[in-house]
């Protein structure tokens, strides 16, 4: 089993995932110009300032994401050669805490966030509000769902590596 392909696969599909996090930024930016531009009723004009803010933090999300994994996708190949066996428990550890993260994040808060959204639109009867619980319910759905699939893509790795680690076959 050769660990470093494993781990430059895993990296790759995770650029790939950041990436949509930037295509459904430019998505929401597109839709946020066309209410703006083409909308006539209040509600899509209500729709133009949260679409743009969502489609901002989802580029400012998948950029920053994107970059972070590539430049540490760069340091895989010197670390493995330095220390193979140092190099997989430390992916281990950083695997473990980030689906850690994911846990509270993806799995209870974001719920809990769309939960609430969906609450509010019940309540709050203005289109600037309906407007932003509906975008913010679409952002978080969207963020969930792609960070759901990363999540698994995590499990899988963890268990690539912990089976190299109990195999002895780190090569």
């Amino acid at each position: 089993m050769d660990i470093l392909k494993t781990t430059t696969d895993w990296a790759k599909a995770e650029l790939l995932s950041n990436s949509l996090f930037a295509l459904f930024g430019v998505m929401f930016v597109a839709a946020s110009l066309l209410f703006w531009s083409k909308g006539e009723t209040e509600m899509a004009r209500a729709l133009v300032l949260p679409m743009l803010v969502a489609g901002v933090l989802m580029l400012i999300l998948g950029g920053g994401l994107f970059y972070g994994t590539w430049k540490s996708s760069t340091g895989f190949a010197p670390a493995y050669a330095e220390d193979a066996a140092s190099f997989v428990a430390s992916e281990i550890e950083r695997v473990d805490r980030t689906m850690a993260q994911y846990t509270t994040a993806v799995f209870q808060v974001m719920p809990l966030m769309i939960a609430v959204a969906a609450l509010l639109i019940v309540f709050l009867q203005g289109p600037g509000w309906r407007a932003a619980l509906i975008t913010a319910i679409v952002f978080l759905s969207l963020i969930k769902l792609i960070d759901s699939n990363a999540n698994a893509r995590l499990e899988s790795y963890k268990a690539t590596l912990v089976s190299a680690v109990s195999g002895r076959s780190l090569n």
